[in-house]
């Protein structure tokens, strides 16, 4: 089946117009300019967009799936389900699963039951060390068959000489690795340090702090490659009472993120979806569950700051999307169909009864949030209908 959507504000990360796309063979076939006549065939399905924005979908580098091993915080059916709910389409999942993704038994399962599933699509992140241990590498060779992804987060790699080798073997053997930086930092300041002298390729997690900030700056500067990124909720609010980590941190922080943000200086937003149950989040266990609401909680903070579309779409679509080398991203002919359609001007409330995550835990739950995600395409199918 063959789509066109019509008369819709078109906005990627290098441009906005209004126009109306084709879509053919899970491509972008055709864009067509608002005055240019829309010449299709009869079997084309028209999708009718007026007053509503046609963004790339999103790509989440960092998100927590539960599964295998605990399908009460989540699953991946409910998982992805609540992504493309929230317009992501690819999903990077990290390896702190039960068992933990540290061998190609794992890694299999979850890649096999994401295709059965059909929803969104799986880039499944190894552990870079046995058990997330810190200690002993994953057979990299057998992993490297599966995934170019590699992180031990959730626990931070204390050991330099591991940091250090792991750097090595990424720029070696052509991985990333992914960095949980507790305490931040001085975490961060390691491994940047160890970055200048070894090389390597490195994605730094979650950055939250205005100090770390100054720290990624300084290396950018100085042409040190490298990306990182933030999560919606360091930027949306600030000393809560509620335990995530790295922590929700003071106002002048989340002042410092957005200002990098307007700079330049971050390149991803990462959900770091981390659902529990009740019974978990009582106990202490660090995380928020808001994979859903994240493109409405980022979109509220840029609109109040005056920070574009364009550089939403850069953040939460085009970067990562070029850090992973995949075909979307932007919308632009021959590029993959995965596309995500919204109303800017809706204004609603989160409501955590009705997330379709089992995580409900969201400390913002009641709070007003703008943009909502009307529709979102995976390779030119519709996975989320809410019109």
């Amino acid at each position: 089946m063959n789509i066109v959507i019509k008369n819709v504000k078109i906005v990627d990360a290098k441009r906005a117009f209004h126009g109306s796309v084709l879509i053919e063979d899970g491509l972008i076939k055709k864009i067509f300019k608002a005055d240019e006549d829309v010449n299709i065939s009869k079997d084309t399905e028209i999708i009718e967009g007026k007053g509503l924005i046609l963004l790339p979908s999103f790509v989440d580098m960092h998100c927590h799936l539960r599964d295998p091993g605990y399908l009460y915080k989540e699953d991946l059916e409910s998982g992805q389900k609540a992504a493309l709910k929230g317009g992501y389409t690819t999903l990077c999942t990290m390896a702190n699963t039960k068992p933990i993704c540290d061998n190609t038994a794992v890694l299999e399962y979850i890649l096999d039951k994401s295709r059965k599933l059909n929803l969104c699509d799986i880039i499944q992140i190894s552990a870079l060390t046995k058990n997330l241990e810190g200690k002993e590498f994953v057979d990299f060779k057998e992993m490297l068959k599966y995934t170019r992804l590699f992180s031990d987060d959730g626990n931070t790699i204390f050991n330099e000489e591991v940091m250090k080798k792991a750097l090595i073997l990424s720029n070696k053997l052509k991985f990333r690795v992914l960095t949980h930086c507790q305490p931040e930092f001085e975490i961060v300041k390691r491994d940047l340090g160890l970055l200048k002298e070894v090389g390597g390729n490195l994605h730094v997690c979650h950055i939250s702090l205005k100090k770390t900030l100054s720290l990624i700056k300084e290396f950018k500067d100085a042409n040190l490659k490298f990306t990182c990124e933030v999560t919606p909720h360091h930027i949306f609010g600030y000393e809560v009472d509620y335990r995530v980590n790295p922590s929700f941190r003071k106002k002048e922080d989340v002042i410092a993120l957005i200002e990098g943000i307007k700079q330049g200086y971050i390149d991803v937003i990462g959900t770091d979806h981390a659902p529990h149950s009740l019974e978990d989040k009582q106990n202490g266990a660090p995380g928020i569950s808001l994979i859903e609401v994240a493109f409405s909680m980022v979109y509220k903070v840029f609109h109040e700051n005056g920070i574009s579309l364009n550089k939403l779409s850069e953040l939460m679509s085009y970067n990562p999307a070029r850090i992973l080398n995949l075909n979307c991203g932007l919308i632009e002919e021959g590029y993959e169909a995965n596309l995500v359609l919204v109303d800017l001007d809706e204004e609603y409330q989160i409501d955590t009864d009705n997330f379709i995550s089992k995580g409900k835990n969201n400390p913002f739950n009641g709070e007003k949030v703008l943009g909502k995600v009307k529709m979102t395409f995976k390779r030119g199918s519709v996975k989320y209908d809410n019109r």
